[in-house]
């Protein structure tokens, strides 16, 4: 893949932001891509038992090539300004694909996406919601069929204790960014 300009988003599916880092890491050494973060405003704003906020933003910057994206008015311009080659959201939660799928632009990360899709410009998803299966499962199909979105293929990480819940393989997270750059989505899937 040559160098290229990443638009990276997060949202707040805080148990995935480790794998997300190291995914994002892994990014930038293979490809020497460009790296522009987008955070949600909880991404940005909440700490959690998985860290706290001003901890997750810096290692955010220290991954990325850029100052973070985290309000709508910052993230309006990507899409005309051409700032990014493809948008990348991992972790993308229910929420915000419930937001994608109905047109609702209220947070940086949807804001980004609705900027990125109205030049026609490749948007991945990388779902991780515990009702992907259930409520969520609507929304994932509605957008598997919106031009110009792919997914990172996916798979149930606990089928018996969390059985509607989906997780991206970010083993693939690379390879899902290439096909949609090609304008083919990654198969299978799910794995």
């Amino acid at each position: 893949m040559e160098p290229i300009t990443i638009g990276y988003a997060m949202c707040g599916s805080f148990c995935t932001f480790e794998k997300s880092f190291a995914s994002l890491k892994q990014l930038r050494q293979h490809t020497g891509a460009r790296i522009i973060p987008i955070q949600s405003f909880h991404a940005a704003q909440l700490d959690t038992r998985f860290g706290k906020a001003e901890q997750i933003r810096q290692k955010l910057r220290e991954l990325s090539d850029a100052e973070i994206i985290d309000t709508i008015q910052a993230a309006e311009p990507i899409g005309p300004k051409k700032m990014c080659d493809i948008l990348v959201v991992a972790p993308c939660t229910g929420n915000t694909l419930a937001k994608l799928a109905c047109g609702i632009t209220d947070t940086p990360v949807t804001m980004a996406c609705k900027s990125h899709l109205r030049c026609g410009r490749p948007v991945v998803l990388a779902v991780s919601t515990n009702d992907a299966l259930a409520a969520s499962a609507q929304n994932i199909g509605r957008l598997m069929n919106t031009k110009n979105l792919y997914f990172v293929p996916m798979f149930q990480d606990d089928p018996y204790k969390k059985p509607s819940s989906l997780t991206a393989d970010y083993s693939l997270l690379e390879d899902a960014i290439a096909s949609a750059l090609s304008g083919r989505q990654l198969q299978p899937v799910y794995c």
